[in-house]
């Protein structure tokens, strides 16, 4: 089994940051992709950043250039730097992983950005 935990979440006026992280532990041998994905209340989970196991990093565009997303394997950890934070970034945010094929799902840390 494959364990992702998040942590780093809170509660932040806009236009200041946060640092997520999530620690993937378990059989994550053969770890391929991993991202973050965001769910916001009454919308749909949206993609918002992921990262190769060579360590190339792709963003959405709502995030690009605000959002930077680096990854450990020494240490099996990924990490999500937000800055310039929008209210519209509130929502949940999750770390996914694909394991030999299969994805995975940590449980979710909450952002929220006050006006």
């Amino acid at each position: 089994q494959v364990q992702l935990v998040e942590s780093g979440g809170g509660l932040v006026q806009a236009g200041g940051s946060l640092r997520l992280s999530c620690a993937a532990s378990g059989d994550i041998w053969g770890t391929s992709t991993m991202g973050w994905y965001r769910q916001a209340p009454g919308k749909q989970r949206e993609w918002v950043a992921g990262v190769t196991s060579f360590g190339s990093a792709n963003y959405a565009d709502s995030v690009k250039g605000r959002f930077t997303m680096s990854r450990d394997n020494a240490k099996n950890t990924v990490t999500l730097q937000m800055d310039s934070l929008k209210p519209d970034d509130t929502a949940v945010y999750y770390c996914n992983a694909w394991v030999r094929g299969q994805s995975y799902w940590g449980q979710g840390t909450q952002v929220t950005v006050s006006s």
